[in-house]
């Protein structure tokens, strides 16, 4: 099993004898990714070392240098040069996504419902109609249409159809500025946070700033950004959700780490052989996660796929933590102890859900709110009951639509294609304009970037070996949540269900860090026992020619991403121009 470490640390009945090394010791195998190219620092996951120097305690304590280093965790909040190098990266991708964001003009591809869903919620709380006059009949939750919907709120909205036109409350700009703002925030955030999360999951300031400069320059990414959808409000707050788990993994080592330098004695029986536990103690990050996970589900409900995969990380975690402090049945007591806060984050991601529903729950206008408007459904008016039970029935109707939804779309895809590019959906097109040439095309292709893209299933198989040879949680943890992203698509594709390619956003960022796992292992790799003992300078001339490597990729990552700009953006360009950049013909026309 790739997420867990293996046990190392022995029940205290059986301790070896002064100065001879544990069995466990002569068992251990390596299980480091790269440290950054500039400056080894102390990886947790990595077994390696000397027999000695893992039966030995380190610091005085009654640990074992091995537990401890597999218990230790990473707390660099005030790293300056670390924020340094995070802050430059996330400037590069707000300035990409928020440079030009009015353009092109009006809405382009499903902003003609996002944005008009949003003002109503702003306006009214509800979707609303405003040409028909009545409730909007949708079928995806709220909570990306109120974001978006701030936008609108802060910098103004316009809409010719329906003759809207409304100043914003902070400044008024450009309405297409308001409606695109929320998501342009959305795409940069993201980048944060996985400059962050890269940072801790792998030890590594020049890894983690690779992840999210590799995110920040792919095309996908940012057309989602610049453009009134929700997807990129979902890979958001599923990305947010798996750091505060990455966080509670580091807490809650922590915390067994200070019970046995205190003097635990895990053999007891009980909450005796476990860490004391008061109310700082509780895991706030996970409950965090679950309120996130609330927030990704009301963005969308393939957010659902996540939480099955994300209480998987935590029981395996919590496992593998119980292992390496020596607990006798690790899977027993993680049960016991940790069921219940899974359950309670549960509760918490409902509890969210149901208050994105405030202004339809609140309001008498919403669509199936009230059953005197709608005869012909089982609806309810019974006080709060019935909100609830017209509520489900809502759900239904919306869930119907979806599993019945199999008209052809000229940019429909397959999830198989998905990763290789095969059909990249156009959200605009226009021939319009002055370019210098006979004929113009401008247009906005949600493409990935090409040689990142198709880096993804060589990361992914590179990946699944690394981390199976190194028992890595952080491969297996990558692994999974690729898998959530993308494998019940496949189950949707038997019954023909009509897809898009950005159905595959909440999993982008998971693939980035398949990527950047594999150039952490090119820069440094795991070495055998006879590898470690080789002269520094060995190693450091390996790093530079590894760091060399994975420094020209990234490089080359970049320039692709500047050549297939002008298609992200909507920048007019010759025509020739434009056809040299449609590198599969047919596929992305």
């Amino acid at each position: 099993m790739l997420l867990l470490h293996r046990r190392p640390y022995q029940s205290r009945r059986r301790r070896a004898p002064p100065g001879t090394s544990a069995a466990y010791d002569r068992r251990v195998t390596s299980a480091s990714t790269a440290q950054s190219a500039g400056r080894a620092e102390p990886d947790p996951t990595t077994d390696g070392g000397s027999a000695a120097d893992q039966a030995a305690p380190s610091g005085g304590g009654r640990v074992p240098a091995v537990v401890r280093r597999r218990l230790a965790g990473v707390d660099a909040r005030l790293d300056g040069h670390a924020w340094l190098a995070t802050t430059v990266v996330v400037a590069i991708a707000a300035i990409l996504r928020f440079v030009g964001l009015s353009g092109p003009k009006g809405k382009i591809f499903d902003e003609i419902y996002y944005a008009r869903d949003a003002y109503g919620l702003i306006d009214r709380g509800v979707e609303w109609n405003y040409k028909d006059n009545g409730p909007s009949y949708v079928v995806h939750p709220p909570l990306g249409k109120w974001l978006i919907g701030l936008g609108e709120w802060a910098f103004g909205y316009q809409d010719a159809e329906t003759k809207i036109s409304v100043p914003g409350h902070l400044m008024t700009t450009a309405p297409e500025f308001g409606w695109r703002f929320a998501a342009a925030v959305a795409g940069t955030l993201s980048v944060l946070l996985l400059v962050r999360i890269g940072r801790r999951m792998f030890r590594s300031t020049t890894l983690g700033c690779a992840a999210g400069l590799l995110l920040a320059l792919d095309g996908f990414h940012l057309v989602l950004s610049r453009t009134a959808l929700l997807d990129i409000f979902l890979l958001l707050f599923v990305l947010a959700a798996f750091g505060a788990l990455v966080l509670d993994r580091d807490a809650r080592r922590r915390r067994w780490a200070r019970a046995l330098d205190a003097g635990l004695d895990v053999s007891r029986p009980g909450r005796a052989g476990r860490p004391p536990s008061t109310w700082r103690d509780w895991p706030w990050w996970r409950l965090l996660a679950g309120v996130l996970l609330g927030c990704a589900c009301s963005v969308k409900w393939s957010g659902l796929y996540f939480l099955p995969a994300f209480g998987l990380l935590v029981i395996f975690w919590e496992v593998g933590v119980r292992r390496s402090a020596g607990v006798r049945r690790p899977w027993r007591d993680t049960l016991l102890d940790e069921l219940p806060w899974l359950l309670l984050a549960g509760v918490l991601a409902v509890g969210t859900y149901l208050a994105t529903w405030s202004g339809w729950l609140l309001s008498d206008d919403g669509y199936y709110r009230l059953a005197s408007r709608y005869p012909q459904a089982p609806l309810s008016d019974t006080p709060v009951v019935g909100a609830l039970i017209n509520l489900w029935e809502y759900h239904k109707a919306a869930y119907g639509f979806h599993t019945q939804l199999d008209d052809p779309h000229k940019y429909q895809s397959w999830p198989w294609q998905w990763l290789l590019l095969g059909r990249p959906v156009a959200f605009y097109w226009s021939g319009e304009g002055a370019c210098g040439a006979p004929t113009c095309a401008s247009e906005i292709l949600l493409l990935g970037t090409p040689l990142l893209w198709w880096s993804f299933l060589p990361a992914l198989g590179a990946l699944a070996w690394l981390g199976a040879a190194r028992r890595d949680w952080r491969a297996g943890a990558i692994l999974l949540c690729v898998a959530a992203g993308l494998l019940p698509w496949f189950w949707f594709a038997l019954d023909g269900r009509t897809m898009f390619s950005f159905y595959a956003a909440p999993a982008l960022p998971f693939l980035v860090l398949a990527v950047v796992y594999v150039l952490g292992a090119i820069i440094s790799p795991a070495g055998a026992p006879a590898a470690r003992a080789a002269s520094e300078e060995d190693v450091s001339d390996r790093r530079m020619v590894g760091g060399i490597i994975a420094g020209a990729y990234v490089l080359l990552v970049a320039l692709c991403f500047g050549y297939f700009y002008p298609i992200f953006v909507g920048k007019l360009l010759p025509y020739a121009d434009w056809s040299a950049r449609m590198w599969l013909d047919g596929r992305w026309i």
